[in-house]
């Protein structure tokens, strides 16, 4: 038989919710009010004007409340990653089961260490210029494709591709799928951003080939969260290579309300997905009324162009009057300009027989004057000719001495003794031996 001294008392029974209030009155009992520092994480103020969030820091987390009345106390604006200081009163949330404190003042109590980081590396690219109003890009009006950037599990993709759908479904989109939170996050995003750039740039040697396929804007999107599960796009070589982007880049990360590096760096930042995607799609009913514009201010001038030609038609019609009365008045003309021309040839050829006339009786006379001026002229060359004549030196007794060859000889040099020569006379030749040359 067993001692029943040593038996153990069977454990209460407790109801879930007896349970829950009861450790919240032990918590209260035990440790309210309590003063508790940490990061603000998940901040958000709900349509009623109550906010929720959650404090943190390297080795736990706290869900939070914070009522309309005490958050309308508020000096600031709360932001993830700021250090807070709170007073509060520690419970349980009975229909969760969860511990939670009841916010019911809040100050500020540092930047905290995320937050602290975030600032520091904005002020560093703002530095380099990397957030410049210079260099950011208009979107296109009409893009020809629209890369996109996102997670395949994301809400936001959901809602980009429905938003495009509903309002451009005739645009391609090129998705390039990559993690939006984690320690990978960044390098992922970065691989898919320089795929995107690799293909944008390609593409743009293949204009008028396949345009359907050039991206002229690429979507760099992500739902909300707390700024721990935002931190993937505050990496700084992510925010790099979104400054070496070929083609505008819309960054829509989180809500209205957060802020990340690549807001900064990005063309333009929209205030959640869907609004990304609406800022580079104009709806195609737009563009439809555009065209009705268009073909309706066209119709119109169109129309006043024809008037204004029937109006330049009916001018010209009435200057131009009766035809018949133009025809006479230019066959009139027509033949005064006859008679002017059959006088002026009459005239013009009474002058050329005149002259012709006039050069007959002058021809006898010239013809007869140039040949008393060539005789004359041929008399006086046979004269000088004449005189040119040696037979009349010989005839004055001279005489003309030349070799057996016929060479003039002029020399006394030329004749030594026993040369034979001949000497021609006016009236003949002599053949002579010289004796004895004297010079």
């Amino acid at each position: 038989m067993l001692d029943t001294q040593f038996l153990l008392p069977e454990p209460r029974v407790w109801q879930v919710g007896a349970l829950c209030r009861a450790v919240a009155d032990a918590l209260q009992s035990r440790f309210n009010p309590v003063v508790v520092r940490g990061e603000l994480s998940g901040f958000s103020r709900a349509a009623s004007g109550h906010c929720y969030f959650s404090l943190k820091d390297a080795s736990g987390q706290l869900r939070c409340a914070m009522f309309k009345r005490t958050a309308s106390d508020l000096d600031f604006s709360p932001r993830d990653g700021e250090l807070v200081e709170v007073n509060a009163k520690l419970g349980v949330y009975e229909p969760r089961g969860d511990l939670q404190l009841i916010v019911e003042r809040m100050s500020r109590a540092g930047a905290g260490n995320l937050f602290e980081q975030f600032l520091l590396l904005k002020a560093k690219l703002d530095a380099e210029g990397l957030f410049d109003a210079a260099r950011k890009r208009p979107l296109p009006l009409m893009p020809r494709a629209i890369g996109l950037v996102t997670s395949l599990g994301a809400a936001a993709l959901h809602d980009v591709l429905t938003t495009l759908q509903r309002r451009v479904p005739h645009l391609p989109v090129v998705l390039a799928p990559a993690s939006v939170q984690g320690a990978g996050a960044p390098a992922e995003l970065i691989r898919s951003l320089s795929n995107l750039y690799l293909l944008a740039q390609a593409d743009k040697g293949l204009e008028g080939k396949n345009d359907t396929q050039i991206i002229d804007v690429i979507l760099l999107v992500r739902g909300g969260g707390a700024i721990e599960d935002l931190w993937a796009f505050n990496d700084e070589q992510l925010a790099r290579t979104l400054a070496q982007s070929p083609v505008p880049v819309v960054c829509g990360v989180g809500h209205e309300t957060d802020f990340t590096i690549a807001d900064f760096v990005a063309d333009l930042r929209a205030p959640t997905p869907t609004a990304a995607a609406e800022l580079v799609a104009q709806p195609r009913q737009v563009w439809l009324g555009v065209l009705d514009e268009v073909q309706r201010r066209m119709t119109d001038a169109l129309f006043r162009q024809l008037d204004r030609h029937h109006q330049r038609l009916d001018q010209a019609a009435s200057r131009l009057g009766r035809p018949l009365a133009r025809l006479s008045a230019q066959n009139l003309r027509l033949a005064r300009c006859a008679q002017v021309l059959q006088m002026s040839t009459r005239h013009a050829l009474q002058r050329q027989h005149q002259q012709l006339d006039r050069l007959a009786q002058q021809l006898p006379l010239a013809l007869q004057r140039g040949l008393q001026t060539h005789q004359q002229r041929l008399d006086r060359a046979g004269l000088r000719l004449a005189l040119l004549d040696p037979h009349l030196v010989l005839d004055r007794g001279y005489a003309w001495l030349s070799d057996a060859q016929g060479a003039a000889l002029t020399s006394c040099r030329q004749l030594p003794q026993g040369l034979a020569v001949r000497a021609t006379l006016f009236d003949g030749t002599v053949d002579l031996t010289v004796t004895t040359p004297k010079p």
